[in-house]
């Protein structure tokens, strides 16, 4: 049986959910340089052609304070119906540095998808550091990188 003291919980409870954004539709800070998201690379090329490959202006999307570069329309329509999908770990910044507590720039070339995510780092120096124990630095990451989101 609903007493209304427990509907009247539950009533709030729902409405306060409902204005609290979920983790992933939080995705920053993201790494950009003037306002691109990784240094315009199409994120959805690293699952479709297993390349880092340079999108275009022409194909852009807006997500997360950041714009967001693709080869093709197809591409853009993608990542739009489902950035959280495509879009880097840690907002593209780098997965070593998150993993010992600090952000960091990345570029195209150092990256690696693990169990179906994004991973990008400083560079391919860096990227062979985080290749030494990538489950331990993710689960370090992913512990680290809700306290880098409250400090960007």
């Amino acid at each position: 049986m609903i007493t209304r003291r427990l509907f009247l919980a539950s009533s709030a409870l729902a409405a306060t959910s409902l204005a609290l954004p979920s983790l992933a539709a939080t995705p920053g800070p993201i790494f950009t340089e003037q306002g691109v998201a990784i240094r315009g690379a199409d994120p959805v090329a690293y699952f479709t052609q297993s390349a880092p490959v340079i999108g275009s202006p022409e194909f852009s999307h807006n997500w997360g304070d950041a714009i967001w570069h693709f080869t093709s329309a197809a591409h853009r329509d993608m990542f739009a119906e489902n950035p959280e999908a495509y879009a880097p770990q840690y907002g593209g910044n780098c997965a070593w540095a998150v993993a010992q507590g600090y952000l960091a720039s990345t570029i195209p070339e150092a990256w690696q998808i693990v169990d179906g995510k994004l991973y990008m780092n400083f560079s391919r120096r860096i990227q062979r550091r985080w290749e030494r124990d990538i489950p331990g630095h993710i689960a370090q990451g992913n512990e680290n990188w809700p306290g880098l989101q409250a400090q960007g």
